[in-house]
Protein backbone atom coordinates (compact mmCIF):
# COMPACT_ATOMS: atom_id res chain seq x y z
CA UNK A 1 0.00 0.00 0.00
CA UNK A 2 1.38 3.41 -1.16
CA UNK A 3 0.75 6.65 0.78
CA UNK A 4 2.07 8.83 -1.97
CA UNK A 5 -0.81 11.44 -3.33
CA UNK A 6 -2.24 10.06 -6.60
CA UNK A 7 -4.11 13.01 -7.47
CA UNK A 8 -4.50 16.87 -6.46
CA UNK A 9 -7.94 18.43 -7.53
CA UNK A 10 -8.79 21.71 -8.28
CA UNK A 11 -10.78 23.16 -7.14
CA UNK A 12 -11.36 21.68 -3.62
CA UNK A 13 -14.93 22.53 -3.38
CA UNK A 14 -17.64 22.77 -6.35
CA UNK A 15 -19.35 26.28 -6.26
CA UNK A 16 -22.36 26.85 -8.71
CA UNK A 17 -24.10 30.29 -9.23
CA UNK A 18 -27.64 29.28 -7.91
CA UNK A 19 -30.91 30.80 -10.20
CA UNK A 20 -33.85 29.16 -10.12
CA UNK A 21 -35.12 26.78 -13.06
CA UNK A 22 -31.21 27.92 -14.58
CA UNK A 23 -28.38 25.11 -15.04
CA UNK A 24 -25.26 25.84 -13.62
CA UNK A 25 -21.79 24.23 -14.28
CA UNK A 26 -18.58 23.77 -12.99
CA UNK A 27 -15.24 22.50 -14.00
CA UNK A 28 -12.76 20.26 -12.42
CA UNK A 29 -9.02 20.08 -12.84
CA UNK A 30 -7.33 16.39 -11.61
CA UNK A 31 -3.74 16.12 -11.66
CA UNK A 32 -2.27 12.90 -11.97
CA UNK A 33 1.15 13.34 -9.66
CA UNK A 34 2.47 9.66 -10.04
CA UNK A 35 4.52 7.92 -12.33
CA UNK A 36 1.94 5.48 -13.21
CA UNK A 37 -1.93 5.01 -15.11
CA UNK A 38 -4.49 6.12 -11.94
CA UNK A 39 -8.14 5.41 -12.93
CA UNK A 40 -10.36 7.66 -11.62
CA UNK A 41 -14.65 7.74 -10.84
CA UNK A 42 -16.97 10.05 -9.51
CA UNK A 43 -20.01 9.74 -7.45
CA UNK A 44 -22.10 12.03 -5.47
CA UNK A 45 -24.89 11.48 -2.91
CA UNK A 46 -27.32 12.76 -5.54
CA UNK A 47 -26.97 11.35 -8.83
CA UNK A 48 -30.64 12.73 -9.69
CA UNK A 49 -29.42 16.11 -9.62
CA UNK A 50 -26.08 16.36 -11.01
CA UNK A 51 -24.63 15.56 -14.17
CA UNK A 52 -20.95 14.65 -14.78
CA UNK A 53 -19.00 14.55 -18.19
CA UNK A 54 -16.56 12.42 -18.01
CA UNK A 55 -17.56 10.71 -14.74
CA UNK A 56 -14.83 7.96 -15.06
CA UNK A 57 -11.34 7.68 -16.79
CA UNK A 58 -7.75 6.86 -17.19
CA UNK A 59 -4.80 9.76 -16.53
CA UNK A 60 -1.60 9.43 -17.26
CA UNK A 61 1.78 9.94 -15.27
CA UNK A 62 2.07 13.63 -14.80
CA UNK A 63 -1.14 14.60 -17.11
CA UNK A 64 -3.91 16.31 -16.08
CA UNK A 65 -7.79 15.63 -16.76
CA UNK A 66 -10.81 18.20 -16.71
CA UNK A 67 -14.39 16.82 -16.07
CA UNK A 68 -17.34 19.12 -15.90
CA UNK A 69 -19.95 18.79 -13.38
CA UNK A 70 -23.71 20.29 -14.23
CA UNK A 71 -26.61 21.20 -11.60
CA UNK A 72 -29.84 20.69 -13.27
CA UNK A 73 -32.74 23.27 -12.78
CA UNK A 74 -34.04 23.30 -9.77
CA UNK A 75 -37.34 24.52 -8.75
CA UNK A 76 -36.81 25.33 -4.74
CA UNK A 77 -34.36 27.43 -3.34
CA UNK A 78 -32.52 25.93 -0.42
CA UNK A 79 -32.92 27.14 3.32
CA UNK A 80 -30.04 29.65 3.34
CA UNK A 81 -28.53 28.55 0.00
CA UNK A 82 -26.67 25.83 2.28
CA UNK A 83 -26.37 22.42 0.69
CA UNK A 84 -25.44 19.16 2.15
CA UNK A 85 -24.82 17.66 -1.37
CA UNK A 86 -21.25 15.22 -1.51
CA UNK A 87 -18.65 14.24 -4.49
CA UNK A 88 -16.45 11.69 -4.03
CA UNK A 89 -13.59 10.89 -6.17
CA UNK A 90 -11.79 7.63 -6.04
CA UNK A 91 -8.70 6.76 -7.65
CA UNK A 92 -6.19 3.55 -8.00
CA UNK A 93 -3.30 2.33 -9.82
CA UNK A 94 -3.82 0.33 -12.99
CA UNK A 95 -1.38 -1.75 -15.41
CA UNK A 96 0.02 0.44 -18.39
CA UNK A 97 -1.94 0.57 -21.27
CA UNK A 98 -5.53 0.32 -18.98
CA UNK A 99 -8.26 2.37 -21.15
CA UNK A 100 -11.79 3.48 -20.30
CA UNK A 101 -13.21 0.52 -21.48
CA UNK A 102 -11.53 -1.85 -18.74
CA UNK A 103 -12.61 0.17 -16.05
CA UNK A 104 -14.80 -1.53 -13.87
CA UNK A 105 -16.40 -1.13 -10.72
CA UNK A 106 -14.36 -4.11 -8.70
CA UNK A 107 -11.50 -1.89 -9.36
CA UNK A 108 -12.20 0.87 -6.38
CA UNK A 109 -13.94 -1.94 -4.00
CA UNK A 110 -11.95 -1.08 -0.91
CA UNK A 111 -12.03 -5.11 0.24
CA UNK A 112 -10.03 -6.09 -3.28
CA UNK A 113 -6.65 -5.23 -1.79
CA UNK A 114 -5.62 -2.42 -3.83
CA UNK A 115 -4.73 1.54 -2.57
CA UNK A 116 -8.03 3.31 -2.85
CA UNK A 117 -8.00 7.02 -2.82
CA UNK A 118 -10.68 9.11 -2.00
CA UNK A 119 -10.89 13.08 -2.26
CA UNK A 120 -14.13 14.48 -1.24
CA UNK A 121 -16.29 18.03 -2.28
CA UNK A 122 -18.49 19.85 -1.20
CA UNK A 123 -20.66 22.12 -2.74
CA UNK A 124 -21.64 25.53 -2.38
CA UNK A 125 -24.56 27.32 -3.47
CA UNK A 126 -23.86 31.01 -4.71
CA UNK A 127 -26.26 34.02 -4.94
CA UNK A 128 -26.46 35.87 -7.48
CA UNK A 129 -27.46 38.89 -4.85
CA UNK A 130 -24.26 38.67 -3.63
CA UNK A 131 -22.43 40.31 -6.42
CA UNK A 132 -21.25 43.43 -6.43
CA UNK A 133 -24.02 46.20 -6.91
CA UNK A 134 -22.70 50.00 -7.34
CA UNK A 135 -24.21 52.78 -6.68
CA UNK A 136 -24.33 56.98 -7.45
CA UNK A 137 -23.29 58.75 -4.01
CA UNK A 138 -22.56 62.41 -4.54
CA UNK A 139 -21.77 61.47 -8.25
CA UNK A 140 -19.73 59.27 -7.56
CA UNK A 141 -19.97 55.34 -7.83
CA UNK A 142 -19.39 53.78 -4.34
CA UNK A 143 -20.51 49.81 -3.18
CA UNK A 144 -23.63 49.24 -0.68
CA UNK A 145 -22.09 49.67 2.52
CA UNK A 146 -23.71 46.24 3.53
CA UNK A 147 -22.55 44.49 0.74
CA UNK A 148 -18.94 42.28 1.03
CA UNK A 149 -17.03 43.77 -1.96
CA UNK A 150 -16.23 41.21 -4.49
CA UNK A 151 -14.49 41.01 -7.73
CA UNK A 152 -15.47 39.30 -10.82
CA UNK A 153 -13.53 37.02 -12.52
CA UNK A 154 -13.82 36.21 -16.39
CA UNK A 155 -16.52 33.52 -16.96
CA UNK A 156 -14.80 31.05 -19.18
CA UNK A 157 -17.02 28.63 -22.01
CA UNK A 158 -19.81 26.49 -20.27
CA UNK A 159 -18.01 27.36 -16.42
CA UNK A 160 -19.22 29.39 -13.97
CA UNK A 161 -16.51 30.61 -11.95
CA UNK A 162 -16.85 32.44 -8.52
CA UNK A 163 -15.23 34.98 -7.42
CA UNK A 164 -13.09 34.62 -4.61
CA UNK A 165 -13.80 37.08 -1.78
CA UNK A 166 -11.74 40.03 -0.47
CA UNK A 167 -9.38 40.01 2.39
CA UNK A 168 -10.89 40.53 5.94
CA UNK A 169 -9.35 41.17 9.06
CA UNK A 170 -6.91 38.10 10.71
CA UNK A 171 -9.26 37.63 13.73
CA UNK A 172 -12.43 37.30 11.84
CA UNK A 173 -10.24 35.02 9.05
CA UNK A 174 -8.75 32.94 12.14
CA UNK A 175 -12.48 32.06 13.49
CA UNK A 176 -13.91 31.66 9.82
CA UNK A 177 -10.81 28.73 8.24
CA UNK A 178 -11.40 27.18 11.94
CA UNK A 179 -15.20 27.22 11.37
CA UNK A 180 -14.56 25.80 7.66
CA UNK A 181 -12.11 22.88 8.49
CA UNK A 182 -14.99 22.05 11.78
CA UNK A 183 -17.60 21.80 8.49
CA UNK A 184 -15.10 20.14 6.02
CA UNK A 185 -14.70 17.60 8.40
CA UNK A 186 -18.04 16.85 9.16
CA UNK A 187 -18.87 16.82 5.52
CA UNK A 188 -15.95 14.45 5.05
CA UNK A 189 -17.27 11.60 7.53
CA UNK A 190 -20.92 12.07 5.59
CA UNK A 191 -19.20 11.16 2.10
CA UNK A 192 -17.01 8.50 3.94
CA UNK A 193 -20.17 6.72 5.47
CA UNK A 194 -21.72 6.68 1.76
CA UNK A 195 -18.78 5.38 -0.03
CA UNK A 196 -18.40 2.57 2.60
CA UNK A 197 -21.77 1.57 2.88
CA UNK A 198 -22.07 1.50 -1.15
CA UNK A 199 -25.15 4.19 -0.74
CA UNK A 200 -23.06 6.50 -3.33
CA UNK A 201 -24.22 5.71 -7.05
CA UNK A 202 -22.98 6.32 -9.71
CA UNK A 203 -23.05 9.66 -12.23
CA UNK A 204 -24.95 8.86 -15.10
CA UNK A 205 -23.26 10.58 -18.02
CA UNK A 206 -26.43 11.82 -19.41
CA UNK A 207 -28.04 15.52 -20.25
CA UNK A 208 -30.93 17.38 -20.75
CA UNK A 209 -30.56 16.78 -24.35
CA UNK A 210 -30.14 12.82 -23.80
CA UNK A 211 -33.32 12.72 -22.02
CA UNK A 212 -35.39 14.99 -24.61
CA UNK A 213 -34.18 12.14 -27.07
CA UNK A 214 -35.15 9.82 -25.05
CA UNK A 215 -38.41 11.23 -24.74
CA UNK A 216 -38.97 11.80 -28.41
CA UNK A 217 -38.08 8.31 -29.17
CA UNK A 218 -40.29 7.14 -27.02
CA UNK A 219 -43.18 9.16 -27.75
CA UNK A 220 -42.68 8.15 -31.65
CA UNK A 221 -42.24 4.49 -30.74
CA UNK A 222 -45.53 4.64 -28.72
CA UNK A 223 -47.08 6.36 -32.23
CA UNK A 224 -46.10 3.50 -34.02
CA UNK A 225 -46.75 1.32 -32.01
CA UNK A 226 -50.53 2.74 -31.70
CA UNK A 227 -50.93 2.96 -35.44
CA UNK A 228 -49.84 -0.48 -35.54
CA UNK A 229 -52.36 -1.85 -33.08
CA UNK A 230 -54.82 0.17 -34.96
CA UNK A 231 -53.66 -1.65 -38.39
CA UNK A 232 -54.38 -4.89 -36.79
CA UNK A 233 -57.46 -4.27 -35.75
CA UNK A 234 -58.63 -2.90 -38.83
CA UNK A 235 -56.93 -6.21 -40.50
CA UNK A 236 -58.97 -8.26 -38.49
CA UNK A 237 -62.05 -6.68 -38.98
CA UNK A 238 -61.61 -7.40 -42.44
CA UNK A 239 -60.52 -11.04 -42.15
CA UNK A 240 -63.90 -11.61 -40.00
CA UNK A 241 -65.79 -10.27 -43.32
CA UNK A 242 -63.82 -12.10 -45.89
CA UNK A 243 -64.30 -15.49 -43.59
CA UNK A 244 -68.41 -13.96 -44.07
CA UNK A 245 -68.44 -13.66 -47.40
CA UNK A 246 -66.87 -17.22 -48.35
CA UNK A 247 -69.53 -18.80 -46.03
CA UNK A 248 -72.36 -16.91 -47.96
CA UNK A 249 -70.44 -17.87 -50.98
CA UNK A 250 -70.51 -21.33 -49.54
CA UNK A 251 -74.25 -21.68 -49.26
CA UNK A 252 -75.18 -19.95 -52.29
CA UNK A 253 -72.86 -22.79 -54.44
CA UNK A 254 -74.54 -25.55 -52.36
CA UNK A 255 -78.27 -23.75 -52.90
CA UNK A 256 -77.30 -23.56 -56.80
CA UNK A 257 -76.42 -26.88 -57.39
CA UNK A 258 -79.68 -28.53 -55.79
CA UNK A 259 -81.48 -26.39 -58.08
CA UNK A 260 -79.17 -27.35 -61.30
CA UNK A 261 -80.12 -31.34 -60.05
CA UNK A 262 -83.96 -30.13 -59.29
CA UNK A 263 -83.94 -28.62 -62.90
CA UNK A 264 -82.37 -31.82 -64.69
CA UNK A 265 -84.85 -33.79 -63.15
CA UNK A 266 -87.72 -31.91 -64.62
CA UNK A 267 -85.68 -32.54 -67.92
CA UNK A 268 -85.43 -35.87 -67.75
CA UNK A 269 -89.56 -36.54 -66.92
CA UNK A 270 -90.43 -33.78 -69.40
CA UNK A 271 -88.02 -36.29 -72.46
CA UNK A 272 -89.66 -39.32 -71.01
CA UNK A 273 -93.70 -37.85 -70.99
CA UNK A 274 -92.06 -36.52 -74.51
CA UNK A 275 -91.23 -39.97 -75.92
CA UNK A 276 -94.38 -42.06 -75.37
CA UNK A 277 -94.26 -45.23 -73.41
CA UNK A 278 -91.34 -45.72 -71.76
CA UNK A 279 -89.24 -49.22 -73.12
CA UNK A 280 -89.71 -51.22 -69.83
CA UNK A 281 -93.71 -50.61 -69.98
CA UNK A 282 -93.06 -52.07 -73.65
CA UNK A 283 -91.25 -54.84 -72.75
CA UNK A 284 -93.23 -55.70 -69.88
CA UNK A 285 -96.38 -55.43 -72.81
CA UNK A 286 -94.01 -57.72 -74.72
CA UNK A 287 -93.44 -60.92 -72.34
CA UNK A 288 -97.18 -60.74 -71.41
CA UNK A 289 -98.51 -61.28 -74.68
CA UNK A 290 -95.70 -63.61 -75.34
CA UNK A 291 -97.47 -65.73 -72.08
CA UNK A 292 -100.69 -65.47 -73.14
CA UNK A 293 -100.01 -66.90 -76.88
CA UNK A 294 -97.82 -69.82 -75.20
CA UNK A 295 -101.08 -70.30 -73.17
CA UNK A 296 -103.55 -69.99 -76.18
CA UNK A 297 -101.53 -72.25 -78.60
CA UNK A 298 -99.54 -74.39 -76.69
Amino acid sequence: MTTTELLQIQPPELRFLFELKKQSSCQVQIVNKSDQYVAFKVKTTSPKKYCVRPNLGIIKPKETCDFTVTMQAQRTEPLDMQCKDKFLIQSTIVPFGTTEDDITSDMFAKDSGKYIEEKKLRVVLISPSSSPVLLPVNGDAKQESNKVPMEKDRVPSGVENIPPPLKVCEEFKGLETAKNMEEDRRDEDVVARHSENENVPDIKPENDAAQLNSAEEYEQLKSRLSIMDTKLRAADVTILKLDEEMRMNTQEKDLLRKELEDMRRKVDMRRVQAGGFPLLFVCMVALVSVVLGYYIHP
